[in-house]
């Protein structure tokens, strides 16, 4: 569980990372590619929080 947790947290930053400098490279006029990165990490965020949550009320420290 701890190791999803980890993985999940660092692709949500690389994709965060990603996102800030195709950015500031000014290459994505449209900002297609920024908003879908910016939806991706948002995914990845939510699952992350998903897991612990699971992982909290399999603990018992929730409800």
């Amino acid at each position: 569980m701890i190791t999803l947790i980890i993985v999940g947290a660092l692709a949500t930053a690389a994709v965060l990372v990603r996102g800030i400098i195709v950015m500031a490279s000014g290459k994505d006029i449209e900002g297609r590619k920024s908003n879908k990165l910016m939806f991706t990490r948002v995914y990845l965020q939510a699952g992350v929080v998903l897991v612990i949550v699971i992982g909290a009320l399999m603990a018992g420290a929730i409800g």
